[in-house]
């Protein structure tokens, strides 16, 4: 008897962090294109970051590994997600075994990275030597283009430095949907259900956290059937200078409207809008009076929009 052939594949390579509209672009490219070479498309990416086993300090985290996978396999069914392990071992295969690896382990026909795009030891290797590689291995190589607006390129650094800057509107526009915070509810100090605003303590987050203030969010609650929108938020990131001298970040969310217990609960936070800066109060009178005004400022931002149906609750 015959042994089956392998399924060949067409492989796109990258971290896509945040998925945004320029890797979604890249992905519905290659879906086509893979589709009119009678090839599987199949995104590699690298788990931990390559970047923890070399040495270097990754960057902030745009979207978690489960996240990302989830994204890319609702928007791209067809594409299936590998992520390799990335240790020592794999860090330090020649560009040489890096080429042979693919046209065996991925049985690629035809490779996807990006114009920047090292590999091998010491990212000794780049475009030049993929295409070279290639060609003796059995597969092509090619560099997708960078699309994106008229003040650059949609990249996962340029998103960065919106989210940095609380530009939530900017990082909006470029990744398509709002930026997310995923992480569990935790008892706090109550402080929040004595003053009229009960607030959801989440820890555990990964994601990058952007500039301490006030944030209009979309809150929904993640359980086994997927996500489930709770309702509009109002969301505070920092030190709580009025009310607490202990030290250490806080992320908490009013969720307007809502009545129950959410401890244990994972929560995603879509952060959609900067409402201001981090302060400190003379009284904690006033600070209720800001909150109050904090929360109607929610309201009016998140009353249009809501639910995104075309991704389905709020992300």
């Amino acid at each position: 008897m015959r042994r089956a052939q392998p399924e060949a594949h067409l492989v796109v390579i990258g971290n896509f962090d945040g998925v945004h509209r320029g890797h979604q672009a890249l992905l519905d490219a290659a879906t086509k294109d893979a589709a009119a070479h009678g090839l599987k498309p199949r995104l590699l990416t690298f788990r931990p970051h390559p970047a923890e086993v070399l040495g270097r300090t990754p960057p902030p985290v745009l979207t978690r590994p489960a996240r990302k996978r989830e994204l890319i396999e609702r928007l791209f069914p067809a594409i299936e997600v590998v992520e390799q392990r990335f240790d020592p071992a794999f860090a330090s295969l020649t560009p040489d075994a890096f080429a042979a690896w693919l046209a065996t382990e991925q049985n690629a026909k035809r490779v996807v990275v990006g114009q920047n795009f090292r590999f091998g030891k010491g990212r000794a290797g780049g475009f030049e030597d993929l295409v070279r590689l290639g060609a003796a291995n059995g597969f092509t190589a090619s560099s997708h283009e960078v699309v994106g607006d008229e003040a650059g390129g949609w990249s996962s650094t340029r998103i960065r430095g919106a989210i940095a800057a609380g530009d939530l509107e900017g990082a909006e526009r470029m990744l398509g949907r709002p930026h997310m915070l995923i992480g569990e509810v935790v008892a706090g100090k109550r402080l929040g259900r004595t003053i009229g605003f009960p607030t959801a303590n989440l820890n555990g987050i990964v994601e990058m956290l952007p500039p301490f203030g006030v944030y209009a969010t979309l809150v929904d609650r993640e359980d086994e059937s997927g996500a489930r929108a709770i309702g509009l938020g109002a969301m505070s990131i920092g030190t709580n200078p009025t009310t607490d001298t202990t030290d250490g970040v806080k992320v908490e969310v009013f969720v307007l409207d809502f009545e129950g217990d959410l401890y244990g609960e994972r929560l995603r936070v879509s952060v959609v809008s900067r409402l201001r800066g981090e302060a400190k109060y003379g009284t904690l009178d006033a600070l209720v009076a800001q909150m109050g005004r904090d929360v109607a400022e929610a309201r009016r931002i998140l009353e249009p929009r809501k639910v995104l149906p075309e991704l389905g609750s709020y992300a």
